[in-house]
């Protein structure tokens, strides 16, 4: 049996992080067990986010498999697939990209078929984002007959509403993907598309098809109508290349997601989209297709694992392709290190000095005897200090001699002022006196007490009680606008519930408030 499974990791690094990967030397073990978690023969992952140069030998040399990369060439931390293959399953050949335009003529898949509608430009553009890679296997059916299988991992381009000519983008990746996929059919090769493609092909694969506007006209959704067969054979049902196999198995299953939107929480209901597929040519889905699944309990990012198992097995190849990642120079042992440059410089022995420089030693000594003689004829300091010698700092604070010296002072007894008439106070006035004095004081120390207080009060108040939603009378959460445009940073409150059916009385009553600005 064969077993295959596509995975949008969301970042490679980010399910090694929650296991607890702070160690790069422990990665490979990490990722190891993820790969042995998933238990599969061929491990296709989306969304890597690593680019060649921060790709790290213990994310790609993982013991007991082989491993081929695709990065983004415009984008840092950005798109990018990869495949693991177990040393059982080695391929005969693996490409990155789909227009050929990367192959290195060593090892490829082949196969590329008619792209004249497409320029040099716009096929260079398609495969920059590092979005394909092809890997192509010797397998052997349950008949015993040996054949060709080739694996098409891709994450399909996402259309941004607010950005046009992403849409248009992301058709053209479409329509490059159906050419290759069916140039390698026509070459007599067996073919499985699999991975995020970005889009819910049926009202059944999606939690809220019913509200979306022209869910049907959606190119994406036509583009799939043309490539899939349909799953109930009538009269003027469509035949496509194509067979989704999940939907061959379980072709009404309700709920059946695999991407969730993180910030609302809709995992925890259910309440997402099936963008995830694996997708094999007819003949290969009827005959050798034994089940397809869904790894919905697998966390670790915004997708769940899906996947697929084959009645055949894989005869490995003798050798790796030239793509794959133990043959990268910088972990193969051939890239030039800097520090092979910094070799510390042996000091010849003084011996050999001596030998070889005899002449130069001398005129060291004579220049050292001239320096000896230079110094000495010079004047010696005095030991016992000199009228140029440093002043110490308390001498100048200490009084003149050229000064006369002053009489000590003399007390002399103060008089009256002339004019000035004291009044004697009786004891009675006396203790008033004090009395309003001490209340005068008290009372001046209680208002600047309180004033005091209250200006503490207004400036460590602390935020204002979140608001309670509408739906469930329960603390609202606050959000903050991450999208571009003019709304960008606002802060707004939301429902604390997570996203689900509106039926759902569990799940978010939808409220949304403007957060006014402190």
């Amino acid at each position: 049996m064969l077993r295959v499974v596509s995975w949008n990791i969301n970042g490679i690094r980010s399910p090694l992080q929650s296991l607890g990967c702070q160690i790069p030397s422990n990665c490979s073990t990490v990722l190891r067990h993820i790969l042995e978690e998933l238990d599969a023969d061929i491990v296709c992952l989306q969304e890597t986010k690593v680019t060649r140069d921060a790709l790290t030998e213990p994310l790609a040399i993982v013991e007991g498999y082989n491993s081929y990369f695709s990065f983004s060439r415009s984008q840092r931390g950005y798109s990018g697939v990869a495949t693991f293959c177990k040393d059982s399953a080695t391929p005969v050949a693996a490409e990155e990209g789909l227009s050929g335009l990367f192959a290195n003529l060593n090892g490829d898949v082949g196969c590329y078929g008619n792209m004249t509608e497409f320029t040099q430009e716009q096929l260079r553009a398609l495969d920059s984002e590092g979005r394909a890679v092809l890997t192509q296997h010797k397998i052997r059916t349950w008949e015993g007959k040996e054949k060709s299988l080739t694996l098409i991992n891709v994450y399909c381009p996402r259309a941004d509403p607010g950005k046009p000519e992403r849409l248009t983008f992301k058709m053209q990746f479409y329509r490059l993907l159906q050419i290759r996929a069916e140039a390698l059919l026509a070459a007599g090769c067996h073919v499985i598309i699999l991975g995020d493609l970005n889009t819910a092909h049926r009202p059944i694969d999606h939690c809220n098809a019913g509200s979306l506007e022209w869910f049907e006209e959606d190119p994406g959704r036509k583009w799939l109508d043309g490539l899939l067969s349909d799953l109930e054979y009538h009269a003027g049902s469509h035949i496509g290349s194509f067979m989704d196999s999940y939907r061959y198995f379980y072709p009404k299953q309700e709920r059946a997601f695999t991407c969730w939107p993180v910030i609302t929480g809709a995992r925890h209901l259910n309440y997402g989209a099936r963008l995830d597929y694996v997708l094999g040519d007819r003949t290969l889905v009827i005959d050798t297709f034994q089940a397809a699944f869904l790894l919905s309990e697998v966390k670790g990012s915004d997708h769940c694992p899906v996947g697929a198992v084959l009645n055949m097995s894989c005869v490995p190849a003798k050798q790796c392709p030239a793509l794959c990642t133990r043959f990268l120079p910088e972990f193969s042992g051939t890239q030039l290190k800097i520090l092979g440059f910094l070799v510390p410089h042996k000091q010849e022995p003084m011996w050999e000095q001596q030998v070889l420089q005899p002449s130069h030693q001398i005129q060291v000594q004579k220049q050292q005897k001239s320096q000896a003689h230079r110094y000495s004829s010079r004047p010696q300091k005095h030991q016992g200090g000199s009228r140029r010698c440093q002043r110490n700092l308390m001498s100048y604070f200490q009084p003149s001699v050229n000064l006369p010296q002053t009489s000590p002072a003399v007390d002399l007894p103060r008089l009256p002022l002339v004019g000035t008439l004291v009044t004697p106070k009786t004891q009675e006035e006396d203790v008033i006196a004090r009395t309003v004095a001490e209340q005068t004081k008290v009372s001046e120390v209680k208002d600047k007490k309180a004033v005091q207080t209250l200006f503490w009060k207004s400036v460590l108040s602390g935020p204002s009680p979140t608001p309670l939603c509408r739906g469930h009378r329960e603390p609202r959460v606050m959000r903050i606008v991450k999208k571009t445009g003019p709304n960008m940073g606002r802060h707004f409150y939301t429902c604390a519930r997570p996203q689900g059916p509106p039926n759902d009385p569990s799940s978010s009553c939808n409220f949304f408030l403007w957060s006014r600005p402190s």
